[in-house]
């Protein structure tokens, strides 16, 4: 008898169905991997059986025979405290900030009405995850990186011996060697443990080698569902075979760039950052403070478009906000055009430096309308445009970002991943910046989606002869966008090369690491 069993499964939310006559199964031991675009009702198939979504469940979902649908949240509680184990996409949102790891696992394991773990039993959860010091039970999450977070939360998921791990999106966050170790680190418990998995992903090129079964959905139904290996080869459904294209891969000895009828005009020195250094604070009073970035020296031209990219806590992201004027600057100086940016921005500084963020819906004010979110940077920063001018470019922008005027009046809770990302860039493009920061703008996006994104950027970087710095975990996306790629590694620039030299022969053993973990054998090392 299979472990887990839908038949007929639907989900609707007052009254609207979203997910329609799903039906499949989940053995003891066995992965099952559901793949889809965004709003394609995988997460919702996922998590709705078990009470974690505001939908309500009908037709028939039954975990060891027992009838999981109509039952109410007391008796789903006590379901998943004894049987079924959750990780989710964002294990520091899901973690409590003020709660060692010692506690988050006692906590776990005491949910099913076990005893209080003792000091090696504790220690043996974290081995189990490949956590082999017995100093992280003191830590909080904000002291591990995003790699060890999602091991801690996977302890946690398994803490009480569930027959059940539900992950969703676990790897969607981390970067390239992270999200293959953390694949194959769940792979490895559920065979062990002879525990069923069923991952909701959009890594679609890891799934081949750890996936025993594919589910391929799309407006909440399911279109195909197999042997992985058999779809993954020869999809049989035009959408799959979209969605599997759009996964970022090696085509040939060049990346899949887009034919630009415009040349891109690359010019002089636009952004150039000299010994850009960041400390931040040590948690510990009089402990010495962490160099985040260290010495750090970077150039974008006109026109240029560069990625940069590294591991999970490498310092990505600090770089980037420290170049958008909106996080610290310990040492160093940054100069754009013939400007010196100091740590209080001028209005024309901040025109000319937009940024965009990876969580498009986090990023807009959900109680405004799309019109509102876009002229705002106007209103603070165009102090020369007028209501009738903000609405002109407002509906330009919406057109230019491949959304019509309609959406000017939705909100963003109305808008899927994707849409809200193209409101995110219009957004950023309203004041008309010299130079567009994307921080992980795609991560949190589907395979087709995060290919519309880039298509859209490589239209607007030709349109405008705008500046990109794209800052990634994915190399692939990286290869494809961007004329030059900077490897970081612990805060320091390790590589600073031609994308495709970088890709085809990288030097510094972090940038191969990178692109191993993306391209496998094609690495010329």
């Amino acid at each position: 008898m299979s472990l887990l069993v839908y038949q007929g499964f639907g989900a609707a939310i007052n009254g609207h169905e979203l997910v329609k006559d799903v039906s499949f199964s989940v053995d003891a031991g066995e992965i099952v991997a559901l793949v889809g675009a965004s709003g394609s009702g995988k997460t919702m198939t996922a998590l709705t059986p078990f009470g974690l979504s505001p939908a309500t469940a009908t037709g028939s979902i039954k975990l060891s025979g027992r009838q999981l649908a109509g039952l109410d949240e007391g008796a789903l509680s006590a379901l998943r405290s004894q049987s079924v184990g959750f990780v989710f996409q964002q294990p520091l949102a899901a973690l409590t900030a003020h709660i060692k790891v010692a506690d988050h696992l006692c906590e776990a394991a005491m949910q099913s009405g076990a005893a209080r773990p003792d000091q090696l039993a504790l220690q043996a959860m974290l081995q189990e995850v490949e956590l082999d010091d017995a100093a992280f039970l003191q830590r909080y999450p904000h002291q591990l990186s995003g790699g060890q977070r999602q091991r801690v939360m996977i302890a946690c998921a398994l803490a009480h011996a569930p027959q059940l791990l539900v992950a969703d999106e676990p790897t969607s966050a981390l970067d390239a060697p992270l999200r293959g170790a953390v694949l194959a680190l769940l792979a490895k418990l559920a065979r062990a443990r002879n525990m069923g998995l069923l991952l909701v992903s959009h890594d679609i090129a890891k799934l081949r080698a750890i996936a025993d079964k594919l589910v391929v959905m799309d407006a909440g139904r399911i279109l195909e569902q197999g042997a992985a290996a058999k779809i993954l080869d020869a999809p049989q459904t035009a959408y799959a075979q979209a969605l599997f294209n759009a996964v970022p891969r090696l085509s040939g000895d060049t990346p899949a760039r887009m034919q630009i009828d415009k040349p891109i005009n690359v010019g002089g020195p636009l952004l150039q950052v000299d010994n850009l250094s960041v400390d931040f604070a040590a948690p510990a009073l009089f402990a010495p403070k962490t160099r985040a970035v260290n010495q750090v020296r970077l150039v974008i031209a006109k026109g240029e478009s560069v990625a940069l990219v590294g591991g999970s806590g490498s310092g990505k992201s600090t770089i980037a906000r420290a170049i958008s004027g909106l996080g610290p600057v310990t040492i160093g100086q940054m100069q754009f055009g013939s400007a010196i940016l100091g740590k209080k921005r001028k209005s024309a500084d901040r025109l000319a430096i937009q940024i965009v963020f990876q969580d498009p819906l986090a990023s807009l004010d959900p109680h405004w309308q799309i019109a509102d979110i876009i002229a705002e940077p106007m209103i603070y920063l165009r102090k020369d445009m007028d209501a009738a001018a903000r609405f002109e470019r407002i509906s330009a922008l919406l057109e230019a970002v491949g959304l019509d005027a309609g959406f000017a009046a939705r909100r963003p809770q109305q808008l899927s991943g994707g849409q809200a990302q193209r409101v995110a860039i219009a957004r950023a493009l309203a004041v008309e910046p010299q130079l567009l920061v994307l921080d992980e703008a795609t991560s949190a996006l589907d395979p087709i989606v995060a290919d519309q994104i880039i298509t859209l950027l490589e239209e607007l970087r030709a349109r405008n002869n705008l500046s990109l710095l794209f800052i990634t975990h994915d190399i692939a996306l990286a290869w494809r966008l961007c004329d030059r790629i900077i490897v970081l590694d612990n805060g320091s620039v390790v590589e600073d090369a031609p994308a495709d030299q970088l890709v085809k022969k990288p030097r510094a053993a972090a940038s191969k690491m990178l692109v191993t973990a993306q391209f496998g054998e094609f690495v010329k090392t």
